[in-house]
């Protein structure tokens, strides 16, 4: 291999070559051979101008040694097929700048070739064109922008325009080369946000390890992944185990534990151990780009709007045709009928729409949100209804203790924390966790004094401290199972459980009621703001189903601001009510994390998982929020709007500038190379206008701003209700205080009436 030095200093060295000479997967086996020899740091590729950049150890190799590395990669390195299939397809960095200075760079050039050959060329570049309107007409596709510019060029040549067909072909190829640029852009920044890491990958060659770039990696690579880094490739483990956490990839909450034989993929993060994986794929074969060409490609995944968009753009081409055939009537004017060719709606609402698309999903999963497909986003923007699950969503189902009442008039609070501690943290259960971690808090030291703890299922734990029996519980293993006395105190603190909705553990000391414990599932922080924020933005009814009791339903659903409740629900009872909304005709997003929030979730327009959740739930939905909770939520809701706001905004510039571009042509105004250029201007710039974020920090900070508003005249609303609550409650006792009086009265003058 050919190689000079276009640049040098001492560790960094830049070397050129014939990019004509080499393909693009010749130039990258070259970058993966050199990579892994001694005393190379890092080495990239750049195939588009032909260069490596390498960063090299100088007390380890030298420039003329790095030199000889290159020259030894003959033809029997880099003709080998077995490599070259092993080393991922490089996607070339050309920039939309760099198509255009090529474009200048061939036209200049052409221009000294005797006028034949230059015929000759044109003929090259048009037959291809004609030949794919032929195939698009066979199958199906009869109007088609394809026919459009084959029409044009062909018309262009038969009437002796060679200038002006010449113009145009290069116009159209450099517009087409662009086009798909931005939208390769828009791909690979989808695919960056998700494979978030850069970081150099660590390789094994014989006994040694070795450092090189991500683009680096070749098929059947060794790497060694440590804990706290991301797998760089799709691969198979071949030692070590660990846990990864991927739940970017297939949703999965909780970190998965991989050994020998299991199978790994890139973007998914190594939490704890240390794994040497077999690379199976890498670059754009891995699990991350096959999602995302899946989520482009299905039709069942695309947002309507997107097919709208697509479906008008196939529509609206037998229009032009149409004009071209008016102009020509009417004017006998060529120029002026190829001008109508050559600009059509449907190139930028083809591009723009799945460009807008997948920038909103690289925009979610900048939030930490995972989106399975513009379809959702779209939903999400059209729901009127939200139903949310209570335990683990509008809750963080991580029970949490709130009062210690004592009933054994010798024990105190503390007394009865450290006692139950002692006894609930021998078995991991969610109650116990919440008493355990109570009496951590206010460093409750608890001595083991007590015999072997017993654990009878689904009731409570039992042991010996002193001679005495000691039991922790449900009230129907304490006053049931046990035997203790039920005692009046116990009375007043149950019910006001049923009302707060919290669990009470019941603990009896030596055979007699000792103290109540009352847990709670405390509301997540951000969920009356959420609720706040989603009502804002257009939702109608925020509505709560869960299994939970009537008492902790209602007062979640006052808590958070909710329209609506249904208590004591059922999986199936779920599953019927998204069905009963529907029938109603609400569009419907149900937010879950649990197993049985899983049929609901299905049965919604949009399920949303909420970061926890089970793994069902998590391939479940349609959406996986992120650890911000609630909070994502309403960004997705957000997202959704300004998706669909920005397409109609696209389309109408789409529809406006174009129709200008066409009555310049049909008067005139401009020749056809003109409207090329500007019509393929137009289209590139509002696919980069596409790739925008839909949210800006300020519109963020508004919606916020809002939110807050609202969540305060709520509270207000709420204290005037409970204010005229509290004093109708007064009036009803003074009431009943006055007929007291009025019948002591009475019944205190009776006997005196009698006496008389």
């Amino acid at each position: 291999m050919k190689v000079y030095v276009r640049h040098s200093l001492p560790g960094r060295l830049r070397l050129g070559y014939n990019r004509f000479s080499l393909t693009a997967r010749q130039a990258t086996l070259a970058q993966t051979l050199i990579a892994v020899q001694q005393g190379i740091i890092e080495i990239t590729v750049n195939p588009s101008v032909g260069s490596f950049l390498i960063y090299y150890d100088v007390n380890q190799i030298t420039v003329k040694e790095i030199l000889n590395l290159f020259r030894a990669l003959t033809a029997k390195y880099l003709d080998d097929e077995s490599l070259l299939e092993a080393v991922a397809i490089v996607p070339q960095s050309q920039s939309i700048l760099g198509v255009f200075v090529d474009t200048l760079v061939g036209v200049f050039f052409r221009s000294f070739l005797p006028l034949p050959i230059r015929h000759l060329i044109l003929y090259k570049n048009i037959l291809p064109r004609i030949f794919k309107a032929v195939k698009s007409a066979a199958n199906g596709k009869v109007f088609s922008t394809d026919l459009l510019d084959a029409t044009a060029l062909t018309v262009s040549v038969l009437t002796g325009n060679y200038s002006t067909a010449s113009s145009v072909s290069v116009l159209l190829t450099m517009g087409e080369e662009m086009e798909e640029i931005t939208r390769r852009q828009s791909y690979d920044n989808l695919a960056k946000t998700l494979l978030i890491s850069n970081e150099n990958v660590h390789v094994l060659v014989g006994d040694e390890e070795k450092t090189i770039a991500p683009s680096a990696l070749k098929k059947d690579d060794l790497i060694i992944v440590r804990s706290g880094s991301q797998i760089p490739a799709d691969g198979t483990v071949e030692r070590g185990e660990g846990m990864v956490n991927q739940a970017s990839i297939t949703g999965e909450s909780l970190p998965v534990e991989k050994k020998i034989a299991s199978n790994v993929f890139a973007g998914t993060m190594l939490e704890e151990g240390e794994l040497v994986i077999r690379v199976r794929s890498t670059g754009t074969d891995t699990k991350v780009h096959n999602i995302i060409n899946m989520i482009d490609q299905s039709q069942s995944l695309k947002a309507q709007a997107e097919k709208k968009s697509e479906q008008f753009a196939e529509k609206i081409v037998p229009f032009n045709f149409l004009i071209a055939g008016l102009t020509y009537l009417f004017t006998g004017n060529v120029t002026k009928t190829i001008s109508t060719l050559m600009v059509d709606y449907s190139c930028a609402m083809k591009l723009a729409a799945p460009i807008s698309v997948l920038s909103a999903m690289k925009e979610a999963a900048m939030h930490g949100i995972s989106v399975k497909g513009g379809k959702f986003l779209e939903e999400v923007a059209h729901a009127d209804t939200v139903i949310f699950d209570k335990t683990g969503t509008l809750t963080y189902a991580n029970p949490v203790l709130t009062d210690v009442y004592p009933i054994e008039s010798s024990m105190s609070e503390d007394d009865v924390l450290l006692l139950a501690a002692c006894l609930e943290e021998h078995f991991p259960h969610p109650l116990g966790r919440a008493v355990v971690k109570a009496a951590e808090d206010k460093n409750l030291s608890h001595p083991e004094k007590h015999a072997k703890v017993e654990y009878i299922v689904s009731h409570g734990i039992a042991s010996t401290l002193d001679e005495k029996r000691i039991c922790i519980g449900s009230a129907h293993f304490i006053f049931d199972d046990e035997k203790i006395p039920f005692e009046d105190a116990a009375k007043a603190i149950q019910k006001q459980s049923i009302e707060t909705g919290h669990s009470l553990l019941y603990m009896s000391v030596d055979g007699k009621l000792a103290a109540i414990l009352a847990i709670g599932d405390p509301v997540r922080p951000d969920a009356r703001h959420a609720v706040a924020c989603l009502k804002r933005s257009g939702i109608n009814r925020c509505i709560m189903v869960t299994g939970d009791t009537e008492g902790a339903a209602q007062k979640i659903a006052n808590d958070v601001g909710l329209d609506a409740f249904y208590a004591q629900a059922l999986p199936e009872d779920k599953v019927k009510f998204v069905k009963k909304e529907h029938d109603a005709k609400h569009k419907v997003i149900m937010i879950g994390d649990g197993i049985n929030d899983a049929p609901a979730l299905s049965a919604a327009e949009v399920g949303i998982a909420i970061d926890g959740c089970s793994s069902i739930a998590g391939e479940t939905a349609d959406i996986m929020l992120s650890e911000d909770g609630l909070a994502s939520l309403v960004t997705v809701r957000y997202l959704g709007q300004g998706l669909l706001n920005k397409m109609y905004r696209n389309n109408q510039i789409i529809i406006g500038v174009n129709s200008l571009l066409l009555a310049g042509g049909i008067f005139g105004f401009i020749n056809p190379a003109l409207a090329a250029l500007l019509h393929n201007s137009v289209t590139i710039g509002i696919s980069v206008a596409a790739m925008r974020s839909v949210l800006s920090d300020d519109e963020l900070a508004t919606f916020e701003q809002e939110a807050n508003m609202l969540c305060v005249e709520s509270d207000v609303k709420t204290m005037k209700e409970d204010s005229k609550s509290d004093e109708s409650e007064k009036n009803k006792k003074k009431a009943a205080s006055k007929s007291k009086t009025v019948s002591k009265k009475k019944s205190a003058s009776k006997p005196k009436a009698d006496k008389k």
